[in-house]
């Protein structure tokens, strides 16, 4: 069973892509992140306010696009981020 998880797409008014997400990030429905990543060109703001659960296999999506993402993130992903690197390699805000 995939778990719930909801991506929607926006702009920015400077015109850069923005990518929210809301649910639960796990290996049962990264294929849908890593296609709204790959189908999104370019710099992408990436908003996990909303996500309540991040796993490993999410993780691994999130780093294979680490060199264009600016990640939004709530106080319960920011230790996630910090402590697996990925906030190190990419611009992180809470």
């Amino acid at each position: 069973m995939t778990t719930p998880l909801t991506l929607t797409p926006g702009r920015r008014p400077d015109g850069t892509a923005v990518l929210t997400a809301v649910g639960e990030i796990d290996m049962s429905n990264t294929h849908s992140l890593a296609a709204a990543l790959d189908g999104t060109p370019g710099p992408l703001v990436l908003d996990l306010t909303d996500v309540e659960y991040l796993d490993s296999a999410g993780l691994s999506v999130l780093f294979s696009h680490a060199d264009r993402l600016e990640l939004v993130a709530g106080p319960l992903l920011a230790p996630v981020l910090s402590i697996s690197g990925l906030a190190g390699l990419t611009t992180h805000h809470r």
